[in-house]
């Protein structure tokens, strides 16, 4: 592997909101800061349509926050470039991030890996996926003007999302239970949408196509045992999601479900490796959370560097 012969005092896996904010912090104390991130810089800021929960805007595209965040996070030094990082490894007093073909030499290390959509899993859903099946509504919807949608789900992504699509097709929202779990506000909105309707007690079994496209999601009720083809044009699934922590499986810091174990300054049991946002066990995810986890993070680590310099740097 290539090793960059420079040493970071902090390297942040993850450019969302919680990774962002951290950069920010750290950089901005004037820490050594790289980020790495496999994609676009925002997370899933990227395919969220609207945000009407960040304090100071009303309302504000995702796309559109997750810009301002990366302008700001850059402002005091730090550096971004690509990296899939698929482990981190201890040498001596410095940690090793591996990258592809690169790694990255480090004081301390803030992951920020997030989560991603979990899948149904059912039989058609991998074959249609970006031919009919989708997890992401401001990225898809205007390929489906005047057509029939499912979004399967009933948390809040399932029904803000769905009502989201309504600008461009007629919706039924599929849901396993006789309730939704989303936030009164956007059930109120969604109850009140005429493109909008529910289907209740009923699980998708499997997601039916023509070859090239989609054409239907074959449907049970789970009280009457009915199953059914729901004639469908697109099905978008917002039914949960799962921490992105495969590359840190031997450093034992996750639970049995693979969310990251922090304290309250956002410190796992591996000294110098910190965890934020999504990717944490916690009971809210939101964009507010993770830019708070990321503060406290930038802020930590910039207290443990100090230390790690006083420690090591002086033998």
């Amino acid at each position: 592997m290539e090793q960059t012969e420079k040493i970071y005092d902090v390297v942040i896996i993850g450019a969302g909101p919680g990774g962002m904010t951290a950069a920010l912090y750290a950089s901005r104390s004037n820490l050594k800061t790289l980020i790495l991130e496999r994609g676009v810089p925002g997370g899933e800021l990227i395919n969220t349509a609207e945000v009407e929960n960040y304090p100071g805007y009303d309302s504000i595209l995702g796309p559109e926050l997750a810009d301002k965040m990366y302008n700001s996070s850059m402002r005091f030094g730090a550096e971004h470039t690509y990296g899939d990082v698929k482990g981190i490894k201890q040498e001596g007093h410095y940690h090793i991030i591996e990258a592809g073909k690169k790694t990255y030499k480090t004081k301390s290390v803030i992951i920020a890996t997030g989560s991603q959509h979990r899948k149904l899993n059912v039989p058609g859903e991998e074959e249609y996926a970006g031919r009919g099946v989708s997890y992401c509504a401001v990225c898809d919807g205007a390929f489906f003007r005047n057509k029939e949608l499912v979004v399967v789900g009933g948390g809040d992504s399932a029904v803000e999302e769905g009502t989201y699509l309504t600008q461009f097709a007629n919706v039924d929202i599929v849901h396993r239970r006789d309730e939704l779990r989303a936030q009164k506000i956007l059930q109120d909105r969604a109850f009140k949408n005429e493109k909008v309707d529910f289907v209740w007690d009923t699980v998708v079994e499997g997601i039916e196509g023509d070859g090239t496209k989609v054409t239907g999601v074959a449907v049970k009720n789970m009280k009457t045992g009915e199953v059914d083809v729901h004639a469908a044009d697109g099905v978008f699934v917002y039914v949960g999601i799962l921490p992105q922590t495969d590359a840190f499986v031997d450093l034992d810091i996750t639970d049995e479900e693979g969310w990251i174990l922090t304290n309250e300054y956002m410190e796992t049991t591996v000294p110098g490796i910190f965890a934020v946002g999504d990717v944490r066990k916690k009971s809210l995810r939101q964009i507010t959370t993770a830019v708070g986890d990321g503060a406290e993070a930038g802020n930590r680590a910039f207290t443990y560097v100090e230390a790690w310099n006083e420690a090591n740097e002086t033998k």
